[in-house]
């Protein structure tokens, strides 16, 4: 079973690191794992977009084909990425749909939850992890939260857990 996940959003948003942890969580329950990125020139506030594929057996090719999920956090990125054909698109509640609706769409308030419920904007990409494996249970959570643990910086460690709790309870 090969999963192909396209995260997109805002250059700072995070996404690029979510990408990593997903990956290395999808590597700590061995499975195996390829994760790519690429971002407009201006780093902050330009489009972003972190690719991962997740397999059980070898992958071939390391940019996604055909994205099985796609995360967007932006109108704009929605509005790049949103055509392409996905059967799960996951999308923080702001954002507005205007094209042919994926088999399963999740509308759920990721930015909002980040500076409302935790107080920290900055987690929202944590926040999104969490919802992504809620809905596709990639990986497993315990895996997830340790490679969450192990990229987030040195004192931040319980606010990124309730981030990703967060995640999970938004979509159950």
């Amino acid at each position: 079973m090969q999963t192909e996940l396209r995260l997109s959003g805002s250059g700072g948003q995070g996404l690029i690191l979510a990408g990593v942890i997903l990956a290395e969580a999808a590597l700590i329950d061995g499975k195996r794992a390829i994760q790519s990125q690429s971002y407009g020139p201006e780093a902050r506030g330009g489009s972003s977009k972190a690719e991962v594929i997740i397999s059980d057996t070898q992958i071939d090719f390391v940019k996604v084909q055909k994205c099985d999920m796609l995360l967007c956090l932006t109108q704009a990125a929605y509005d790049k990425y949103g055509k392409e054909f996905t059967s799960v698109l996951i999308i923080d509640e702001r954002l507005t749909l205007k094209y042919p609706e994926p088999q399963k769409v999740v509308k759920i308030p990721i930015l909002d939850g980040a500076a409302d419920k935790i107080g920290k904007p900055m987690v929202a990409n944590i926040i999104a992890l969490g919802a992504i494996n809620g809905v596709l249970k990639l990986v497993s959570k315990e895996a997830l939260a340790k490679a969450v643990i192990d990229h987030v910086p040195k004192g931040t460690e319980e606010l990124n857990k309730k981030a990703l709790e967060l995640g999970y309870e938004l979509v159950k």
